[in-house]
């Protein structure tokens, strides 16, 4: 079964097209459970109502299905607690310039 670790390292792929980070730097994975093949991602956007939830959302599952033995990868935008700045990992504010 993948590791959470794992999970984080295929989400680093997928990047939030109107900033151009990675949704892991972006600090936008909330948790990551990975149970008999199945792994369930709650994650967020820097801003609610963003048209592109649906997009990255599929990204996001789409990525973590190409690591060996899951079965099914399903996120789920949530919206809260919400997202700020202060979630953004060093990678994040670096690529940031902050």
């Amino acid at each position: 079964m993948p590791t959470q670790d794992e999970v984080l390292n295929v989400l680093k792929e997928v990047e939030d097209p109107e900033i151009g980070v990675n949704v892991v730097d972006l600090g936008l994975v909330y948790t990551v459970a990975v149970d008999n093949g199945d792994v369930n991602v709650e994650m967020t956007l820097t801003a609610p109502g963003c048209p592109m939830h649906e997009t990255i959302a599929r990204a996001a599952e789409m990525a973590i299905e190409t690591l060996p033995d899951v079965k099914d990868a399903h996120v789920k935008m949530v919206w809260s607690p919400p997202w700020t700045p202060d979630r953004l990992t060093d990678e994040g504010r670096r690529l940031l310039g902050f």
